[in-house]
């Protein structure tokens, strides 16, 4: 049985910024995770987004593989994909959907992948509205994640991370009722997010662990428990290489639990061209950078061909 892990609590309407941005600094070099509170998403339409979750999900196989992940949006099936490459299951037990920015278009119109009005009503104009909203309480957590690095408040944006901001919505849900089998079972295998941060949203359903210490074996598991309202916030892949480690990146799974589960996921990740480069105040003669930079979309490109296969 896995012990509970205590998050710090992150406040973002505090108006005690150098407090917030101590806190921050502390739980992203102690753990990579924290819970986030008052960050201006309505809890209405959070709840409303659960909903369809649910109700997306619900719907019939046939219905949901007509809108089959493209250009990375849109449904991915039971197994299709799995988060840990040296993992011999079959697949992660968990099915989602993704939408991706809002305004992406090109001549063959928009890239996301939306479910019929007359199937889903309402749906699509609760999740753009929930997407608006979570993108913007992560561009104002990482303004405050600047400043706990000791950089200018608009360092991200003066480097183009959201010119314009590159941020993934992903519906999830865990099955309750698994295939028995003699192999481990993930709902989600273990993995660390690829981008600069992910704010997560769950139906209060249990199943999230995470690994303090990845380099250390055996793993270590501790489970996180669900706080009403808040977001459990983790650092992603490139958030560490900026920071050149000092901000890390944690493993994490979500285990099954005996019952659905349901959650949203919003990965925030850097423009696609955006260089993520060691910062200068994360390194030194004793410290070199221990990666080069690289552009966002390159580094997100080999992760995803990892996950999905090279066809993907």
């Amino acid at each position: 049985m896995a012990k509970t892990l205590e998050l710090p609590i992150i406040d973002l309407a505090s108006s005690d910024r150098i407090g917030t941005c101590n806190s921050i600094r502390q739980a992203c070099t102690e753990c990579g995770f924290f819970y986030l509170v008052n960050h201006g998403v309505e809890e209405i339409l959070l709840q409303k987004v659960l909903q369809g979750n649910k109700a997306f999900f619900s719907l019939p196989v046939e219905e949901k593989i007509k809108l089959s992940r493209k250009e990375h949006r849109g449904y991915t099936a039971l197994y299709a994909e799995n988060l840990d490459p040296n993992s011999s299951s079959r697949g992660d037990s968990k099915e989602s959907f993704y939408i991706g920015p809002l305004e992406d278009i090109t001549s063959h119109g928009y890239l996301n992948q939306w479910p019929p009005e007359e199937v889903l009503p309402s749906w699509r104009s609760t999740m753009e509205d929930y997407y608006k909203q979570v993108l913007s309480a992560g561009q104002r957590l990482i303004s405050l994640i600047a400043l706990a690095l000791n950089l200018e408040e608009n360092f991200f944006h003066d480097v183009g991370a959201f010119d314009p901001p590159n941020g993934f919505l992903r519906l999830l849900h865990y099955p309750g009722e698994l295939s028995s089998s003699n192999e481990e079972i993930y709902g989600a295998s273990a993995h660390s997010d690829y981008g600069m941060i992910t704010l997560l949203a769950t139906d209060g359903v249990s199943g999230l662990q995470v690994c303090k210490e990845k380099m250390k074996k055996p793993h270590v598991w501790e489970d996180v428990q669900h706080i009403s309202g808040a977001f459990i916030v983790n650092i992603g892949d490139m958030m560490e290489r900026w920071t050149n480690c000092l901000f890390r990146s944690t493993l994490h799974r979500v285990m099954p639990r005996g019952q659905e589960r349901y959650s949203a996921a919003f990965f925030l990740d850097p423009n696609p061209d955006c260089v993520v480069e060691c910062l200068k105040s994360c390194c030194s003669e004793s410290t070199p950078p221990r990666f080069p930079p690289i552009r966002s979309g390159e580094y997100l490109k080999e992760r995803f061909k990892l996950t999905y296969g090279a066809g993907n």
